[in-house]
């Protein structure tokens, strides 16, 4: 039986995202890692997640904000997140006043505070909105990490950190954000519960 040609498209694809995915398990871990520790501190003292991308790095921005005022895996209380793009009033009344260049550095500047975090997906890292948020989030004391394609590029320059995903295409670029999308939630869950563990551990009397 002959294979149908779309199969050789298929494969390479395939290990294209195997490829990617060693050398984010090789190199993205430690940082995935803390950044989720980092972030189950901001939240929890009260401060908030912003996110925002464009196209399917939108998507994959609103589906981390989703886990977080949701939940991942685990039961757990609702934490702030905020996808940029989904304000869709905002957007386009952005756009349509002020240019698409603006649409989350106005956002940014309106909703974040000092010691928030502002997570920005891309996987060219050049898109001009994207630069312009990591900008105004750093001028009003959020912190910057940016998840983009092959480094080095504009948006890991205008960030305070980044988690760069080599690969050679678009599509398994935004496959392996949405495996870090996930292990950042995981992560984040895991020093969410550490400190109540603990505190179940002190109380006097209960069973070990």
């Amino acid at each position: 039986m002959t294979e149908h040609p779309a199969l050789d498209a298929a494969h390479l694809h395939c290990r294209s995202l195997q490829e990617a995915l060693d050398r984010f398990r090789r190199h993205g871990l430690p940082r995935i890692a803390d950044w989720g520790g980092r972030l189950a501190t901001v939240l929890t003292d009260g401060g908030r997640l912003l996110a925002a991308g464009n196209g399917g790095s939108a998507a994959q921005a609103q589906h981390l904000t989703a886990e977080l005022v949701g939940r991942y895996r685990r039961e757990r209380r609702a934490y702030s997140a905020l996808a940029l793009h989904a304000e869709t009033s905002s957007v386009t009344a952005i756009g349509n006043d002020y240019g698409f260049d603006h649409v989350y550095a106005r956002q940014v500047t309106a909703h974040g505070r000092p010691g928030d975090v502002l997570l920005l997906l891309s996987t060219s890292g050049r898109s001009a909105n994207l630069i312009a948020a990591a900008v105004a989030a750093r001028q009003a004391g959020l912190r910057v990490w940016a998840l983009t394609g092959p480094g080095p590029n504009p948006l890991v320059e205008a960030a305070h950190e980044a988690l760069c995903v080599e690969a050679g295409s678009t599509a398994t670029v935004q496959e392996t954000h949405l495996v870090a999308v996930h292990l950042l939630c995981e992560c984040f869950d895991a020093a969410v519960a550490a400190p109540l563990a603990r505190d179940a551990a002190a109380v006097p009397g209960r069973m070990s």
